[in-house]
């Protein structure tokens, strides 16, 4: 008689580990093609609000049909509350509502390297809130990789900003609606970032629903904010779909697959892996520029490179290990 060899818990968490990996890699040359595929294929007269509304409806059809199709949707529906669901994702998402309000008031009162150099903090701010929320902590080595990953992303800004003049906004202005923006919307990062992973590993909510409640959220609000933006005067005079083709969709719809891949990334890998993948990203975007367009990536990208590198391999090799008690 034949005997079924069982999977071992070795086997489980090495198939779990390359499911993270694979998540990893698509997010990651998801954010870089992106910038790439909104530049081609979305036409300057086509309404911002619109294509964002778009890309959150998008996000809530594939994570219906993803759960659909694992047979979990009707389960979660009759086990669905709102008292839950606003416990779970109503939180986050308001603060992302609120921190992409400071980043876009950030934007315009500070030049692009600036900008971006700040805003890199959010990378301690979601380890900071992981450890405060999910008592996660990082080790040694782990807090020098993000040390080298931040270098990496303020090297990045440097060679974006190259050649670029300052906003030549006065210093209060600056500090007050660039700086101080700029600081609470990655501190308000790290919590909500810190706020999903806790949702998904400790009150065990799927990421496909909370992509759900998050996107509903999030059409909501930028729904509010039509009645008095320049954006909804648009879609009143023009239509929703104003300027948009054919080839529109494509950004739209690659930008909703990467709501679902953070969602996953968040659940599986943490808030921390997440920030390593936006660096990361970067400089996928500096290699397709190249591939596409012609241009040759700058000598910081090529510094940034090595130490993006080594700050992912020493975050992977060096987990924090809790130290066992002499008897």
């Amino acid at each position: 008689m034949a005997v079924m060899k069982q999977k071992g818990p070795s086997q489980k968490s090495e198939k779990a580990n390359k499911r993270v990996w694979l998540y990893l890699v698509l997010l990651t040359l998801q954010y870089g093609a992106q910038p790439l595929l909104s530049k081609r294929c979305i036409r300057n007269e086509v309404i911002v609000t619109s294509s964002v509304i778009a890309c959150e409806v998008a996000k809530v059809m594939c994570a219906l049909f993803l759960l659909a199709k694992a047979g979990s949707l009707k389960k979660i529906y009759n086990e669905w509350t709102l008292v839950g669901s606003l416990a779970a994702s109503g939180l986050p998402a308001a603060i992302y509502a609120l921190q992409n309000s400071l980043l876009q008031i950030s934007y315009r009162n500070l030049d692009s390297l600036t900008f971006s150099m700040l805003n890199q903090t959010k990378l301690l701010f979601t380890a900071l809130f992981t450890y405060l929320i999910l008592r996660q902590k990082q080790s040694f080595q782990q807090m020098g990789a993000l040390v080298l990953l931040i270098i990496a992303a303020v090297l990045l800004s440097l060679g974006e900003s190259s050649g670029k003049g300052s906003s030549g906004n006065d210093p209060d202005q600056i500090l007050f609606q660039g700086i101080i923006p700029v600081l609470v919307a990655s501190v308000l990062s790290g919590m909500a970032s810190a706020l999903c992973q806790w949702a998904s590993q400790v009150k065990k909510r799927t990421s496909y629903l909370m992509t759900i409640e998050m996107s509903i959220v999030g059409c909501m609000c930028l729904l509010a904010s039509t009645y008095k933006s320049p954006d909804g005067e648009a879609i009143r005079r023009h239509g929703f779909f104003y300027g948009w083709t054919a080839i529109t969709w494509i950004p739209v719809i690659s930008n909703a697959a990467g709501g679902i891949l953070v969602g996953l990334v968040t659940a599986y890998a943490g808030g921390v892996r997440k920030g390593f993948v936006i660096v990361s990203a970067l400089l996928v975007t500096a290699m397709l520029q190249f591939l596409f367009d012609g241009k040759p990536p700058s000598q910081y990208c090529l510094l940034a490179l090595p130490l993006v590198i080594s700050s992912i391999s020493i975050y992977q090799k060096y987990p924090y290990r809790i130290k066992k008690k002499e008897a």
